[in-house]
């Protein structure tokens, strides 16, 4: 067994070896160091998936210790462009800080109302049960927060599948989660992002179209995989009760982030970036409901590490210098959802709104579904990641997954077929500049 483990982890070195290698050579051909630094970080993630938050850390560190002295951050040189980088970043982080945490709460108060454990009552026995769940949480996404919508799906789903639960489904909750906020403006960031630019709710309700399609191609296959894996439970016997004070709990932290989420895109956006608001409504949701029903605590440090491993490549990924994008066309859209697999697809939206010519609702599938091809591409990956360990390793995800990115291209082009390729006339009801802040909305990268 050590020899075997020895083996592996010169193979990884090599890797991560020849890594360093190509950015060294990508760097002499002109590409930005800051890039070449950023997707070292992103290799040494996938290479040593049992390190993650020692490696985003570190790669961190280097990125902003170039910048420092080499680049300069877009705020300005020094440390006084560093400081006036992370105060324009801090609601963004710290907002997501407070879901990752309150959620993995959120999670734990769910499973104990012992809802999970009734739901096989009513999911089908076969492998269309799973399928099932998976269209739940499609729904769920298209109105609540990405996050929370995986994370309850993953909380069934240990319930449901006596806690055998393959990566391969695990990748498909993730991208029903994503999928299922793509076609809705208040589903996703990116499509708030375009509401408040003034990008019409219609014109990304046709993101639909290919993300129903995309959920049959992955949901079909990764619910078979899962039921020859472990099938669902069948004809389940519940003796217990449902803890209606606990789903309740639930239903109360749910509607403080919508109600926030909803006061901060469409009534007082001009207050939006200047404090967490969001997380600052589910933490205190969570403090109000504690003397009822006491939150489990010693789920919080592991959380952590998972909340702070996401944190630390949303952070990466705000220092690069991304000042433009290639010219609006659906190749570039099309590029841009493998793109928001690695790289926060906030900016990468903010970017296209400033850019125009592009067809929203493509824009809104690509930059929302494209990051479920990766466990860390999305803020609902890292969270489920945090239920299921066993998920942090792109190689085995890509491997287990691959239906995701297959289901990713075909919606895609489903879509181009049916509706074709059609610019949107010029939306912005403000500069970009005046954009609101990526905290605006409940989902905060792919």
């Amino acid at each position: 067994m050590k020899s075997v483990a020895l083996r592996l982890l010169a193979r990884e070195r090599g890797w991560f070896a020849g890594a360093v290698i190509v950015g060294a050579g990508a760097a002499t051909l002109g590409v930005p160091v800051d890039f070449v630094l950023f997707a070292l970080t992103l290799a040494g993630v996938a290479l040593f998936h049992h390190h993650t938050l020692q490696v985003a850390l570190a790669g961190l560190a280097v990125i902003t210790l170039y910048k420092l002295g080499f680049a300069g951050f877009k705020a300005g040189p020094g440390l006084g462009g560093l400081g006036r980088h992370l105060l324009h970043e801090w609601v963004i982080l710290t907002n997501l800080l407070g879901l990752l945490l309150g959620f993995a709460l959120l999670s734990n108060h769910f499973e104990k109302s012992h809802v999970p454990a009734v739901l096989p009552r009513w999911l089908p026995d076969d492998w269309k049960g799973g399928f099932v769940l998976l269209a739940m949480i499609f729904v769920l996404s298209s109105f609540l927060d990405n996050i929370a919508a995986a994370i309850i799906g993953g909380t069934i789903a240990a319930a449901v599948f006596r806690r055998k639960v393959h990566i391969g489904y695990l990748a498909a909750i993730v991208a029903a989660s994503n999928a299922g906020g793509a076609g809705s403006v208040v589903g996703d960031t990116t499509t708030t992002m375009m509401w408040i630019a003034g990008v019409r709710p219609v014109d990304v309700l046709e993101a639909y179209v290919a993300a129903f399609v995309a959920l049959f191609i992955f949901g079909i296959p990764a619910s078979l995989t899962q039921h020859r894996y472990s099938p669902i439970v069948k004809d389940a016997t519940f003796e217990g009760r449902i803890d209606w004070a606990r789903l309740s709990i639930v239903a109360v932290i749910l509607a403080a982030a919508i109600a926030a989420n909803v006061a901060m895109n469409l009534k007082f956006p001009q207050y939006s970036d200047s404090f967490p608001w969001i997380g600052a409504a589910v933490w205190g949701a969570i403090l109000v409901s504690a003397p009822w029903r006491r939150p489990d605590w010693s789920l919080l440090p592991e959380a952590l590490k998972g909340s702070l491993f996401l944190l630390s490549l949303i952070l990466c990924a705000s220092m690069m210098p991304v000042e433009k994008l290639p010219a609006a066309s659906w190749q570039t859209a099309f590029g841009l959802g493998f793109v928001s697999a690695v790289f926060d697809n906030i900016p990468l939206t903010a970017l296209a709104l400033k850019q125009g010519g592009y067809d929203w609702g493509y824009l809104a599938y690509a930059v929302g579904f494209g990051g479920s091809m990766i466990w860390f591409g999305s803020s609902a990956g890292v969270a489920l990641a945090n239920l299921y360990p066993e998920a942090k390793s792109v190689g085995l995800w890509l491997r287990h997954g691959w239906q995701v990115a297959v289901a990713y291209v075909i919606g895609f082009f489903v879509l181009l077929a049916v509706l074709g390729w059609q610019p949107n006339a010029p939306h912005k009801s403000q500069p970009a500049a005046q954009l609101p802040a990526p905290s605006a909305g409940l989902h905060f990268t792919s």
